[in-house]
């Protein structure tokens, strides 16, 4: 039994990448929290190559002084999107990697959608 936070995380990770891979025609929507940032990125786990990537580090995202991290990830998702689409990417598999689908990471998702990706 995991007591540490990061080692639950792990396990609940573990237990979802068994089940959820990308491949050519629905890669995987990967999200990455930290304390600061959020990281998004879509990869095809058949070749193991990134297909589209965004973060809260993106220019677009850091010139927008006195934005909430809830504010960050939907703007992350919607940029994530636009350049799904712009890629020929209109279904991804979600990955909340071990995450708890609340909060930041629902207001990731929840903008990708609305960008016009299929989940």
């Amino acid at each position: 039994m995991a007591f540490d936070k990061n080692k639950r995380r792990q396990t609940i990770k573990y237990r979802i990448r068994k089940k959820i891979s990308g491949t050519n025609d629905r890669p995987r929507l990967s999200v990455f929290r930290s304390n600061k940032h959020i990281y998004a990125q879509i990869i095809n786990d058949s070749d193991g190559k990134t297909l589209v990537a965004a973060s809260s580090l993106n220019k677009e995202i850091v010139d927008k002084k006195e934005v909430t991290k809830a504010e960050q990830a939907k703007l992350v998702g919607k940029l994530l999107s636009e350049k799904a689409l712009n890629s020929d990417i209109k279904s991804v598999v979600f990955d909340r990697n071990g995450y708890i689908y609340h909060g930041r990471v629902k207001a990731l998702a929840d903008a990708v959608r609305e960008g016009g990706i299929i989940f």
